[in-house]
């Protein structure tokens, strides 16, 4: 069962409405945002969404305003996108546009092959599956998605 935080609901309500009306790709909500509406306890601390290039772009242009332009996202060796962080109520909103991570075979994209779709007050939210969650953070590696994956493996 979905254990959501007033704050993670805030940015939710914000923002789906936009995006469902605004993107004219596929997109979904990955990282912790994902786990938590999986099913799993953890902490979320921003709203992450993987989206085209092109979307990534048109939100940007979207909301100039809730652009933070001081913010650098960590990692930035390991992994690349067309990045933008939106400030919203609740929580920032990071939109990471044509995401692609770096290993020993060179850039690879993030692709999400299996998306299911969550309600979340009446909207239906699209994440990765739990399986293709698990797959895409072990894939990332690091001890915080290793640590993610075990929690969405124990549901």
């Amino acid at each position: 069962m979905m254990q959501l935080t007033p704050a993670l609901r805030e940015v939710m309500a914000a923002s789906m409405p936009q995006l469902k009306r605004h993107c004219r790709d596929p997109w979904v909500v990955i990282g912790s945002a994902a786990c938590a509406l999986a099913g799993a306890t953890v902490n979320v601390a921003d709203l992450d969404l993987l989206t085209s290039v092109a979307d990534a772009e048109h939100l940007m242009a979207l909301w100039p305003t809730r652009l933070d332009m001081h913010y650098s996202p960590a990692d930035s060796e390991r992994f690349r996108s067309r990045f933008a962080r939106f400030r919203f109520p609740g929580m920032p909103l990071e939109v990471m546009g044509g995401l692609q991570w770096h290993d020993e075979g060179g850039w690879q994209s993030v692709l999400v092959n299996d998306v299911v779709k969550v309600d979340v007050a009446d909207v239906a939210v699209p994440i990765p599956s739990r399986t293709e969650q698990i797959r895409i953070l072990e894939r990332f590696g690091r001890p915080k998605d290793l640590a993610r994956a075990e929690l969405l493996r124990a549901l």
